[in-house]
């Protein structure tokens, strides 16, 4: 395969994998304030997301893929709340484990990365329609 082909695979395989990350990040901000509904029920819990490189053997380049969406299995915060439906018997309601300054922070380095791989792309596409140009002009 040419370098450009492979050059728009490779792009597209690393705005596949932003986008997921973001919904992920999307999905943990949305529930920051999902405590359980039930005594001593947890909240929600954070979600990760894992990358991993894939070697397109009919190119022979590496892409990125997503290799697992787990659980953060940090400790939840307690907050003492004896009023509410979550309370356990010593009134401790478990927070969701989910650092909003951390979500910004991932989302806002989904962004880029998305961003950057959306420019190869488009410069990949430049590219192929300069060297159609040249071609036509000849």
């Amino acid at each position: 395969m040419d370098p450009l082909t492979t050059a728009l695979k490779v792009g597209a395989s690393g705005l596949a994998a932003q986008s997921e990350r973001l919904r992920i990040v999307s999905e943990n901000l949305a529930n920051a304030q999902s405590t359980g509904n039930a005594p001593g029920a947890d909240a929600y819990r954070r979600k990760t997301i894992t990358f991993a490189a894939e070697l397109d053997r009919a190119t022979g380049a590496n892409s990125v893929q997503v290799q697992q969406i787990a659980r953060d299995r940090s400790d939840f915060p307690v907050e003492y709340n004896p009023g509410h439906e979550a309370a356990d018997a010593a009134g401790y309601v478990k927070l969701p484990n989910v650092n909003i300054l951390v979500e910004m922070s991932d989302m806002r380095e989904a962004v880029r990365g998305y961003e950057a791989n959306l420019n190869t792309i488009k410069q990949a596409r430049d590219i192929v329609s300069m060297t159609i140009d040249l071609l036509r002009s000849q």
